[in-house]
C-alpha cells in the first residue's frame, strides 16, 4: 500500500515538474517573441548582386557597403568595394569576418546553398530580386527602410514610377515594332516572355518575335530569325559577348534592309536598378526610328 502510494506520488511529482517546465518554456518563448528588438538601421552591408549595389548607392547607402560580388562596377565608387565571390559562390569565411548587420541577397542569382547557410548562421537577410520594372521602386523603398535612408529612397522611387508611367503612356500610342533581341551570339540566343529584358520591350510597345518561346532564354537559329520578319535587331553589348553575326548576309530581313541594327549596353537592360529606365528610353528611341520609316 505504502509502496503504491509512493509510486503514485513520484509519478504525480514528475508530471507536475514537466508541466511547470513546459509552462515556463512557453512563457519565455512568448516573452521573447513579443520583445524582439526592432532591426537596427544597417551600417555594415554586404550586397550580393551588382543591382543591389547600384540601388544602395542611389539611395545614399553606398558608403555602408563593406563587401560585394564580382561585376559590381557602378557607380565608379563600387569598383573599390572588396569582393567576396560571384555567381559560383561566396566565401563564408569572409562574411563571418566582416560581421555585417545586413546582407542583401539575390535569390535568383546567388547559390541556394549559400543562402541557406547564411540563414543558418543567423545573419539578417533582405532579398532584392525584382521581377518587374515596377518592383525596382518597391525594392528601393525596402532598402531605404532597412538602411535609414527611407526619405531619399521614397523620393527616388516616386520619380522612378512617374518616369516609367510616362514612358509607357507615350509608347502605348505608337504602333508595335517587331523586334529580335540578340542576347548572345555564339550560340545565338534571345529572350522570351518571362525574361527581364521583355519588361523593357513591352514598356516600349515592342513585339518580341520570340515572345512565346518554350524557355525564357531560348537558343535560336539564323533561319528562325529570318522567318520572323523582324523590323529591328537589338544586340546586347557586353564585354564577354562577341557580336559575331554578320546580318548583312541576309538583306531580305526588314531590320537588315532598313539598317535597323542597334547595340545597347547590356547593363542598362539586364540589371534591375534605377538605371533600367535609361536603357528603356534608349530602346524606345530605337523603336521610334523604325516607326519613323513606317
Amino acid at each position: 500500500m505504502s509502496i503504491s502510494i509512493m509510486r503514485s506520488s513520484k509519478r504525480l511529482m514528475v508530471s507536475l515538474l514537466l508541466t511547470l517546465s513546459l509552462f515556463s518554456y512557453f512563457c519565455l518563448a512568448n516573452t521573447i517573441s513579443h520583445n524582439k528588438p526592432t532591426p537596427v538601421q544597417a551600417k555594415r552591408i554586404i550586397a550580393l548582386s551588382p543591382q543591389a549595389v547600384e540601388m544602395l548607392f542611389a539611395i545614399g547607402a553606398g558608403e555602408s557597403i563593406v563587401a560585394t560580388t564580382d561585376h559590381a562596377d557602378y557607380p565608379k565608387e563600387a569598383k573599390a568595394i572588396p569582393r567576396i565571390g560571384g555567381y559560383y559562390g561566396i566565401s563564408m569565411e569572409r562574411v563571418i569576418e566582416l560581421n555585417p548587420d545586413l546582407i542583401v541577397t539575390w535569390s535568383s542569382g546567388n547559390k541556394l546553398d549559400d543562402l541557406q547557410q547564411l540563414r543558418h548562421l543567423g545573419f539578417r537577410l533582405l532579398d532584392s530580386d525584382p521581377k518587374t520594372l515596377d518592383e525596382v521602386a518597391t525594392d528601393l523603398e525596402r532598402l531605404g527602410q532597412a538602411t535609414g535612408h527611407l526619405v531619399q529612397a521614397k523620393a527616388l522611387a516616386a520619380d522612378y514610377r512617374q518616369e516609367l508611367q510616362h514612358i509607357r503612356q507615350q509608347a502605348s500610342t505608337q504602333p508595335k515594332v517587331r523586334v529580335f533581341y540578340q542576347l548572345w551570339s555564339e550560340p545565338l540566343m534571345t529572350v522570351a516572355k518571362q525574361s527581364w529584358v521583355q519588361q523593357s520591350i513591352s514598356a516600349c510597345h515592342g513585339d518580341n518575335v520570340f515572345f512565346d518561346a518554350a524557355s525564357d532564354y531560348p537558343q535560336v537559329s539564323i533561319e528562325n530569325v529570318l522567318l520572323t520578319g523582324a523590323q529591328v535587331i537589338i544586340q546586347s553589348q557586353d564585354a564577354g559577348n562577341v557580336l559575331g553575326v554578320d546580318w548583312s548576309k541576309w538583306p531580305e530581313l526588314p531590320a537588315v534592309k532598313q539598317q535597323h541594327i542597334y547595340q545597347l549596353d547590356a547593363d542598362l537592360l539586364h540589371r534591375a536598378s534605377p538605371r533600367s529606365l535609361i536603357g528603356v528610353k534608349a530602346l524606345c528611341d530605337m523603336f521610334n526610328r523604325v516607326r519613323g520609316q513606317g
